[in-house]
């Protein structure tokens, strides 16, 4: 009997355990969301400067040391600090040895460059010469205050989640609670550079080619999205 007792109160116990558990608190799910659209102001280019042969002459060779020097002049010109600007790798580990083995061996190096704004780069890679130039890409890119801009758009996606749960509350003659749980959801989109310039360019023969203006470059703009969860309490 004692023993019966005893596991007629653990099951009396447990059922009451489990009814506390239940939430039967009325609630109500809704979603706020905030974005924007900035300009990146962190952009990673590479550059490759390579070596070539005057009139296909091994005696009329433009080597890197003149291109690197031009590539550099063209930085402090426009206004961009030379730590910006970082080697990424030589053509081969044994380049020295190369270059004394076979006099028409060409020389290449690849630079990363820092840049804030497009329209320098634009004017640092048209102060080189253009058949130095083997290729450009953009890399990465990023704006500077995006962290603090996430918590802004953070924070605005609740607001608006919040104003959007009162008047739905309200109109039903209820008051809203405290918020019970919430979600975050995340949508943002990099961009492609809208121009990157190309082999080809970089490789004209042509005099008219060479002298001419490079391209304009502009980026189309990072769009942020958040999107927030919540659950508030009715009372």
């Amino acid at each position: 009997m004692k023993k019966l007792m005893t596991l007629a109160f653990v099951a009396l116990f447990s059922v009451s355990a489990l009814a506390q558990q239940v939430d039967l608190r009325r609630k109500i799910n809704v979603s706020g969301s905030a974005e924007t659209e900035i300009t990146p102001d962190i952009i990673y280019i590479s550059i490759s400067l390579k070596e070539y042969l005057k009139d296909n002459n091994s005696k009329k060779k433009v080597d890197i040391n003149t291109l690197e020097n031009q590539l550099y002049a063209a930085i402090q010109k426009a206004g961009v600090d030379k730590e910006n600007l970082t080697i990424n790798n030589l053509s081969s580990f044994s380049w020295a040895t190369e270059k004394k083995k076979n006099p028409d061996f060409l020389a290449s190096k690849q630079y990363r460059l820092k840049v804030s704004d497009l329209n320098k780069f634009n004017d640092i890679i048209g102060a080189v010469d253009p058949k130095g130039i083997a290729s450009t890409n953009i890399e990465s890119y990023d704006y500077s205050k995006i962290t603090s801009l996430k918590k802004e758009l953070k924070i605005q996606a609740l607001q608006a989640a919040k104003a959007k749960a009162t008047y739905l509350v309200e109109a039903l003659g209820d008051k809203l609670g405290s918020a019970i749980d919430i979600q975050e959801i995340e949508n943002q989109v990099y961009p492609q550079a809208m121009y990157r310039t190309s082999n080809v360019m970089m490789k004209a023969e042509s005099a008219d080619m060479a002298g001419a203006a490079a391209p304009d470059i502009d980026f189309k703009k990072i769009k942020l999205n958040y999107v927030m969860n919540v659950v508030f309490e009715i009372k």
